[in-house]
């Protein structure tokens, strides 16, 4: 590291379990954030002032003037601009020493499985159902470990999967192909602002722990938060012996 990263990063630097080492894993990483909404821009912009060497960033979506709400990374001037794009000026003005690669475009399963080949960690900042099982499948199938965030209304949860760990659970041990994604959105159901903030604030720091090894990743453990309650549970998941998934069960 230069002096300049030494002055930027030092006051993680500074803790005994983290040191420069830490901070050398964080820049050498590369992250893929799917979803750049209330989730996926705090996440991209802890990440990026946290040093992750690379970011990756997919949301097909633009700015609209419904999302500044929460969605801190676009501004009243970026509405109508993809939010890739506004994503990563608000990167570059942050942290102009992070690369940052968009994708402004739906993946599908086969085009996840090409991106995420290439990185470290994937954070799910997603706002479906659909596109979280397809995440989940590409990050099992690639070993790559899975950072999951939800919010919706005054509640939210986060969890990380890890399937290097072969006796822990996958996202589709939690939640059965069953589920809907009817009235998941904020746009139907609604969400206070600074919810989205403590969730992806929460898998931001997961995802740092997880790059630089400083800490507990809590793997398999799902942290719920209830807002209006101000209230934290913590669930252990449990690996499905029968999910089709990460138990090569199929169904």
């Amino acid at each position: 590291m230069n002096d300049e990263q030494l002055l930027r990063y030092n006051r993680q630097i500074m803790l005994p379990s983290f040191d420069i080492e830490g901070q050398q894993r964080l820049l050498a990483s590369t992250a893929l954030i799917v979803g750049l909404g209330g989730l996926g821009c705090p996440v991209a912009m802890y990440l990026a002032s946290s040093g992750v060497g690379r970011l990756l960033l997919a949301d097909f979506d633009e700015v609209d003037l419904s999302n500044l709400q929460r969605q801190i990374a676009h501004g009243t001037d970026d509405i109508g601009r993809a939010k890739v794009e506004s994503a990563r000026d608000t990167i570059a003005a942050l942290n102009p020493e992070i690369k940052v690669e968009c994708f402004k475009e739906k993946l599908d399963e086969e085009q996840l499985l090409q991106v995420a080949a290439d990185v470290n960690l994937v954070v799910d900042a997603s706002d479906n159902f659909s596109t979280r099982f397809a995440i989940n499948r590409v990050c099992v199938a690639l070993g790559k470990p899975l950072v999951s965030g939800a919010a919706i209304r005054s509640e939210g949860q986060v969890v990380v999967f890890d399937s290097r760990q072969s006796e822990t659970p996958c996202y589709r041990c939690l939640y059965s192909d069953a589920v809907s994604d009817e009235n998941l959105s904020c746009s139907e159901s609604g969400v206070i602002a600074p919810l989205v903030g403590v969730i992806g604030s929460l898998q931001a720091l997961a995802a740092v722990k997880l790059l630089s090894g400083f800490g507990d990743a809590a793997v398999g453990q799902l942290l719920v938060f209830d807002g209006l309650y101000q209230e934290f549970r913590t669930l252990r998941i449990p690996k499905d012996p029968a999910c089709p998934v990460c138990s090569g069960v199929s169904q």
